[in-house]
């Protein structure tokens, strides 16, 4: 009986981990994931999340992350750096087929910031637009 109560639990558990939310919330919590590679040094993950990232050329690519790197570089000499990323909301753009991903960056010199990141669904991933 106790493997049987075990097994309904483990179930349960399985179901909400893998159970996705709105289209909105995955895509609010895919531009924070980005933007948290950011935060962590990884910019080339911050670029694949890019729609259509296989197709842009491969110097055009270490340009973008060089900007990410100079605009982070900026934040840390201005701001103390950002210090932490939070999901706001989403709102879908039916007329331009996307979603707009509302994101507060959090700064070393407690200023936040909203920005608005227009995220894209690709190939059941959700991209930056």
């Amino acid at each position: 009986m106790r493997k049987l109560v075990y097994l309904v639990l483990s179930l349960f558990a399985f179901a909400a981990c893998s159970e996705k939310g709105t289209p909105e919330e995955e895509a609010v919590k895919a531009a924070k994931k980005y933007y948290e590679y950011i935060l962590e040094g990884e910019y080339d993950k911050y670029i694949e999340g890019i729609c259509r990232y296989d197709s842009i050329p491969k110097d055009y690519k270490k340009q973008l992350i060089t900007s990410v790197k100079q605009y982070m570089h900026t934040q840390e000499k201005e701001h103390g750096g950002i210090r932490e990323v939070r999901a706001v909301k989403a709102e879908k753009d039916s007329l331009r087929g996307y979603t707009n991903a509302f994101l507060v960056l959090c700064f070393g010199d407690s200023v936040n910031e909203e920005v608005v990141v227009p995220m894209i669904e690709h190939d059941g991933t959700w991209r930056i637009r």
